[in-house]
């Protein structure tokens, strides 16, 4: 905590000087410069109560901060192994059948499985939700130390809102544009490249499209809320404005018909 006195002692003697100075030169230009002096005094003597009121919410926002992260990290990485090991599993699973198995199109089958099971395995490996350089520990909030605290909490508020991001962009249409641009060209590869039926390519494509939107909408969210929550109860810094919607849908109505219009 900081103590008032100090600082309301300096200003007063600072004030005391500058008057004793411009009575000595000019009195009549220190009576002019003397309401400049109190209004400068009233300006910094609040600043050192501010202080010890942003010290005492501070240990509280850090509290709340670390309790929003303890959850979210963990939900995002049961999520994230989730899905690595299922790739994982999946890849090894396909790779043992194709080379025990005699029948040609059960080999073309896991060859090409086992290929797009290994490219949803690396999308995980690239783009983790919770970032790997973090500066986030878990310990015990240093109090009384206000610089301390405040280097602490704009490294928690920056990985808060970057595992919100994260949980933005997984499920932005790019996302949905990359899988299905994969399991497009997976369906065609059964179709055309291994001279197989049409509906063998469709079953392809749909079974690969089930299993990539399943894996999209069971990303897990939370963070998205509780970092919006986090800004409004706390007025942060931060903004959530950068986790609005990427695309936004607009309808106008007009004399003889209705137009509508997708802005991303």
């Amino acid at each position: 905590m900081i103590d008032n006195k100090p600082s309301g002692i300096l200003i007063l003697s600072i004030r005391f000087k500058m008057r004793h100075s411009y009575e000595k030169t000019n009195s009549k230009s220190g009576f002019i410069a003397l309401p400049f002096f109190i209004i400068f005094i009233f300006h910094l003597l609040p600043l050192s109560g501010q202080v010890t009121v942003s010290d005492s919410l501070l240990t509280e926002q850090l509290q709340y901060l670390h309790k929003l992260l303890d959850q979210d990290r963990l939900n995002a990485q049961r999520w994230w192994y989730t899905w690595l090991v299922g790739y994982s599993a999946a890849t090894v699973g396909q790779g043992i059948v194709y080379f025990s198995c005699e029948n040609i199109s059960t080999k073309q089958d896991m060859a090409l499985g086992s290929a797009t099971t290994f490219l949803g395995a690396v999308g995980q490996l690239l783009t983790p939700l919770v970032p790997r350089t973090s500066s986030f520990q878990d310990s015990q909030i240093p109090e009384n130390i206000y610089a301390e605290q405040l280097k602490e909490l704009d490294n928690s508020e920056e990985l808060l809102r970057e595992i919100a991001l994260r949980e933005k962009q997984g499920r932005s249409w790019k996302v949905h544009a990359v899988t299905g641009i994969v399991n497009i060209g997976s369906g065609l590869i059964t179709w055309l490249g291994f001279k197989r039926t049409v509906w063998d390519g469709l079953g392809n494509f749909a079974l690969n499209t089930i299993i990539t939107e399943t894996q999209i909408w069971t990303q897990p969210t939370r963070t998205l809320k509780d970092y919006q929550n986090y800004c409004r109860k706390y007025n942060s810094r931060s903004s959530p404005e950068v986790l609005k919607p990427e695309k936004e849908w607009l309808v106008h109505i007009y004399p003889g018909g209705i137009a509508i219009e997708l802005n991303f």
